[in-house]
C-alpha cells in the first residue's frame, strides 16, 4: 500500500475509534435513564400499590367515628 492509503486508513480508524467511545457514553446515559425513571416513577407506583388500600382501611374505618356525632 501506498503512504496515501495508510493515512487514509490510519485517519478511518481514528474516527472509528471516536465513535465507538461516543456509543459507550451514549448507551451509559440512556442506562442511567432507566435506572433514575425505575426509581422515580416505577417503584412509587408500587408503593401505592400498597399505600392505598391500607390508607382506604384507615379511612374506612373513620367513617363510623363521624357518622356517630
Amino acid at each position: 500500500m501506498d503512504e496515501e492509503t495508510r493515512q487514509k486508513m490510519t485517519a478511518i480508524e481514528q474516527k472509528i475509534d471516536a465513535i465507538y467511545q461516543t456509543t459507550e457514553k451514549t448507551r451509559k446515559y440512556f442506562l442511567w435513564t432507566l435506572i433514575v425513571t425505575l426509581a422515580l416513577v416505577v417503584l412509587p407506583a408500587v408503593g401505592l400499590l400498597f399505600a392505598v388500600p391500607t390508607f382506604m382501611a384507615t379511612y374506612g374505618s373513620l367513617d363510623g367515628v363521624t357518622t356517630g356525632l
